[in-house]
């Protein structure tokens, strides 16, 4: 190359592929991720059993999307919905890194095979895919494949443009740097991990350095310690992820950090004599130079055993690991004061659509077990004498009732963000059972309140009472033994059907059965009708007076009212 001009153009074809690299992965990986997405989650929820298998899982799912960050971001949206545990995260996370090693053979691969005549068959498959409408995101996935590999090929071409081996000043400047020491190694790691943390692609970064060393203007020595700088760098993206996230998600974070970190530790330790190994794998002498066309091979083999070696040392020291950053990051005094928060769902851990979709699931089985705890309040609140006692628990059920306005409107929120996605047929479906589940369990958290003013009516009726007014004299404050206990037996039906919604929402639908709900609902509809007629009676009977006898019949119909919310609830989660 002559003028500035022609770097200039050759500049940005490198820039343009790198790009088409970056988009093309990014599509591959999503699109894959929306075919298979509850597959994904089945896989990484339940093979993570022990390490070996929670390993063997990160390997498998990142050789799939061909992302690490993807199945880490992943892992630790799991992490924070409670589906895995610190320990199998960590195991998942050390699979992540050794299928993150297949990126790099594919690319040196792209250095020494003509790909381009894969490229165009994909492009011809994909776009007949795309348009048929039922297969869109197989095409998406060609189209991805075929992008990366047209980005390799450009990326290899204009290597071969910039001609950088001819170029004086690049070898001069490369040729400054003295290879054999240990400052240098330490500038280039750092220089990998900083445009990593930026650009925010490892794959991009390893791009780069294949292409610099294939031209040969770059030392290998030089070219590795731009690999391990990447596998710092790129553990940025959990981690800036996971900053809003709760104290277990950021914990996994920081072990995808200080797993990474460890490894590039002890490489360091025996740098020269490891890269040497390695090189003595492929076949190539770095104290010879030339056989650049080696190189790319030379740094995905590294990459390899690098990952590879730093999993077999740290897979039996997770719990170690586990305990060390849970000493690093250790969990926050919860204060008094509950504040309003979503334990589960974390808008900035939403990667993907497919995946969001567990965290909504999680948070909305905890909304069951919310409006069930508010009910229980309710039932304490029944039997509460104590004035002091009994205005203190109805302000708990008062804020309660804020809180369960305020989840059902974060997680439709979220559900909507959602479904502004291209989802799969059958996440489609479960975002719209969640918005019908999360409304009729806000109706659930409704009764719960009008429960409670009810009973707080009673009581302060009850108090005017017994200030001695002629009006008043004959009415009585509290209810009967009999309406006690007829009220509890409605009440203990209705926290039955809560106890199997929940039951019901926690697990898979194949493990139920509807008609367990529909038995509940039933028993409560009986109940109602046959209190309803001894209310009536006591009445007439004057048993109570027929203030009295009204909160009972309040307090029973929203009793039922409740047990139609908790069936609508469950329909909704079997599709009904």
């Amino acid at each position: 190359m002559e003028t500035t001009q022609d770097y200039l153009m050759v500049s940005l074809k490198l820039l343009g592929a790198l790009g088409l690299l970056i988009y093309g992965m990014r599509m591959m990986s999503d699109a894959l991720q929306k075919m298979a997405g509850p597959q994904l989650r089945h896989i990484l929820a339940r093979m993570t059993t022990n390490r070996l298998t929670g390993m063997l899982t990160g390997t498998f799912v990142t050789c799939a999307v061909q992302s690490s960050s993807a199945t880490t971001v992943m892992t630790v949206s799991f992490v924070s919905a409670g589906l895995l545990t610190l320990a199998q995260a960590i195991s998942v996370i050390m699979g992540a890194n050794i299928g993150t090693t297949l990126t790099a053979w594919i690319m040196s691969l792209g250095y020494n095979v003509d790909l381009t005549s894969v490229v165009f068959p994909a492009f011809a498959i994909g776009i007949i895919l795309i348009y048929m409408k039922r297969h869109r995101f197989v095409g998406d996935f060609l189209f991805g494949i075929a992008f990366m590999f047209l980005s390799l090929v450009m990326l290899s071409t204009a290597g071969k443009e910039m001609d950088l081996e001819h170029n004086e000043a690049v070898v001069r400047f490369f040729a400054s740097f003295d290879t054999n020491s240990y400052w240098t190694i330490l500038a280039f790691l750092g220089i990998g991990t900083l445009i990593t943390c930026i650009v925010q692609s490892s794959a991009a970064v390893m791009a780069i350095t294949i292409l610099l060393c294939s031209t040969g203007v770059l030392p290998i020595y030089l070219g590795i310690a731009l690999v391990m700088g990447e596998n710092i760098g790129t553990t940025a993206t959990a981690n800036l992820a996971a900053l809003g996230a709760n104290t277990q998600a950021r914990r996994a974070a920081l072990a995808h950090l200080l797993f990474n970190v460890f490894g590039v530790i002890w490489v360091l330790c025996v740098f020269y004599p490891f890269v040497d190994m390695v090189c003595q794998l492929v076949g190539y002498d770095p104290t010879a130079g030339g056989q650049a066309t080696l190189l790319p091979v030379v740094l995905a083999m590294f990459h390899t055993c690098f990952n590879v070696t730093n999993t077999a040392i740290l897979i039996g020291l997770i719990p170690q690991l586990e305990r060390v950053v849970c000493w690093l990051l250790p969990e926050k005094p919860q204060p008094e004061q509950e504040q309003f928060r979503l334990q589960y769902i974390e808008t900035n851990l939403m990667q993907t659509p497919e995946i969001s979709v567990l965290q909504a699931q999680k948070e909305t089985a905890q909304f069951g077990v919310r409006v069930q705890r508010m009910f229980s309040m309710v039932r304490q609140l029944t039997d509460e004498r104590d004035e002091g006692k009994f205005a203190h628990l109805f302000s708990q059920i008062e804020s309660q009732e804020d809180y369960t306005d305020r989840m059902e409107i974060e997680i439709a929120r979220f559900l909507e963000k959602v479904s502004e996605n291209h989802l799969s047929d059958e996440t489609k479906v479960k975002v719209r059972q969640m918005l019908r589940e999360v409304g009729e369990l806000e109706s659930i958290g409704d009764a719960c309140y009008n429960l409670a003013r009810t009973m707080n009516r009673l009581q302060e009726t009850g108090r005017s009472a017994t200030k001695g007014d002629a009006c008043s004299e004959g009415l009585k404050k509290d209810f009967t033994a009999n309406q006690r206990t007829q009220l509890q037996a409605m009440m203990t039906l209705c926290d039955d059907a809560l106890s199997q919604m929940n039951t019901i929402m926690s697990g898979h639908r194949s493990e139920h059965d509807i008609r367990d709900s529909y038995r509940i609902e039933n028993d409560i509809n009986q109940m109602r009708q046959r209190l309803k007629g001894e209310n009536i009676r006591a009445v007439n009977a004057r048993e109570y007076d027929y203030a009295l006898g009204t909160v009972f019949a309040d307090l029973v119909n929203e009793c039922e009212k409740l047990g139609d919310y908790v069936v609508n609830v469950v329909q909704a989660r079997f599709g009904k």
